[in-house]
């Protein structure tokens, strides 16, 4: 395990470790026993000034250095992240709580494929060259935006920050990164390892601090073009206002979700379907964005289908995060673990029936929420509507496809969703009239760094992933040239 007197926890800011100008530090607990696990330096207006100006020096050359020059930089960080694979898992269980497995095997390898992804495309996107007459020559080029403000989550601090600085770096853009507080160590240690893999002083500077100050910071600073920020809602439209108030900025948001899986009577291999819901709503502790945290049944299946799910919610149960065994961890902070416990409060209150309730894990004084599962949750309920970012899944039952429809879409995010039967005219239609950026057809959180991953409504604006994550980070020049 690492020695918590090795964990990095300043700034990094135009090639060089320091700490905020104020001298201010915040505690960085561990979820899973609530133990400090260091303090971290806490980066504020002035920090984000030094960062800004420091990628904004750097922008011209590293805009103007071939897409293969920064191919070959960004494979060389690759190369450093695949040789600290396990030290780069073991910051991400520690700091956010999640099991150790699922670090090794789905953030890091992630993460790195990401960054691998964009390095090896940006040389092999190409400009156009418009139709026109005879005695003109137009040419539609991409520049880069200039400075990026990322700021990123908690739940996938590594895979969320590389979805951000990866296409950006590639494009030519520079990046001022602002990790959530809590769970800043990956990209502390990401920017230390971009430094020694050779990216030049200012390309890539990491800010931890708290949003009120670093991050409003940055989302006021007349001189970055644009933010990608994946968070709460009420965090989006904080940056849409900072960008009214300071210079227009362009700002992506993805600002979670509702999900909804859907089970039809016609569904084949109801076992399988059942471990996949289950997966939906315990997979990271509930803490996805695009978690399915609502189950749609048909009600002539509903009750088989409940015992199914039940029993496949019974197998992810808690325990402690570096154990290869666990399968669930612990949520992010004692805060979150409150505001979870409420909801499932007011679920009581609102009349859902409580049908399932995990054992509780007390062998550490970490934060641990039990699997929860309500039955019979009408829409207007706050359970039905609001994410609850845990362990929560409310069931509704359906007759109809329009009655299954009308619940799914009939709330304000639109994340993804998924359709689970073997009618393929149905899989097309109720695909085409649902609400959300991912449609999964009898599977849940399919995937790949090739496809683009937002949301729809309240879920947000951007996308991140995929080459199209490289049109938001750039912009269209024409050049007329008449002869």
């Amino acid at each position: 395990m690492l020695n918590n007197n090795a964990l990095s926890n300043h700034l990094w800011i135009n090639g060089h470790a320091c700490q905020a100008r104020s001298g201010e530090q915040f505690e960085c607990l561990s979820p899973r026993d609530g133990t400090l696990l260091t303090t971290v330096a806490a980066g504020g207006k002035a920090d984000i000034d030094l960062a800004v100006s420091a990628a904004r020096a750097a922008a011209d050359d590293w805009s103007r250095l071939s897409p293969q020059q920064r191919r070959q930089h960004l494979l060389h960080l690759v190369d450093l992240m695949e040789s600290h694979r396990e030290e780069l898992a073991q910051l991400e269980s520690r700091d956010t709580g999640k099991p150790i497995t699922h670090a090794r095997r789905d953030d890091i390898p992630l993460a790195i494929r990401c960054v691998r992804f964009y390095a090896e495309a940006i040389d092999k996107c190409y400009d156009q060259i418009a139709p026109t007459a005879s005695d003109v020559l137009a040419t539609i080029s991409r520049e880069p935006l200039g400075v990026i403000g990322a700021v990123v989550p908690w739940n996938f601090p590594l895979m969320i920050a590389c979805w951000k600085l990866a296409p950006a770096l590639a494009v030519g853009n520079t990046v001022v990164l602002k990790p959530a507080e809590q769970s800043p160590l990956t990209a502390i240690r990401l920017a230390e390892l971009a430094t020694e893999a050779g990216l030049p002083d200012g390309v890539l500077n990491v800010v931890p601090g708290y949003g009120e100050t670093a991050g409003a910071s940055l989302g006021l600073h007349l001189d970055v073009d644009a933010i990608s920020f994946t968070g709460s809602g009420a965090v989006g439209r904080l940056f849409q206002r900072y960008a009214s108030d300071s210079n227009m900025k362009a700002v992506f948001l993805e600002c979670g979700g509702k999900s909804p899986q859907i089970v039809f009577d016609d569904a084949e291999n109801l076992e399988e379907v059942a471990a996949a819901v289950a997966q939906g709503i315990c997979y990271n502790q509930g803490q996805v964005c695009s978690a399915g945290s609502r189950l749609l049944v048909q009600r002539s299946i509903a009750d088989e289908f409940m015992q199914r799910v039940l029993a496949h919610v019974d197998r992810w149960q808690l325990g402690d995060p570096m154990d290869d065994a666990t399968t669930m961890g612990a949520m992010i902070e004692r805060q979150h673990l409150a505001r979870v416990q409420n909801l499932i409060d007011t679920g009581h209150e609102q009349g859902a029936e409580l049908v399932y309730r995990g054992q509780s894990f007390e062998a550490l004084e970490g934060f641990y929420m039990p699997a929860t599962v309500f039955d019979h949750v009408s829409r207007g309920m706050t359970i039905a509507q609001e994410e609850i970012f845990g362990p929560v899944l409310a069931v509704t039952r359906f007759d109809s496809d329009e009655e299954a429809l009308a619940e799914a879409n009939g709330t304000r995010y639109g994340l993804a969703a998924a359709v689970w039967t073997s009618s393929l005219s149905r899989a097309h239609r109720i695909s085409r009239d649902l609400k959300a950026g991912t449609v999964w057809v009898n599977n849940y959180d399919g995937s790949d760094i090739t496809v683009p991953f937002g949301g729809f409504g309240e879920s947000g604006n951007g996308r991140d992933k995929s080459l199209h994550a490289l049109d938001k980070l750039s912009q269209l020049k024409t050049t007329w040239i008449q002869f």
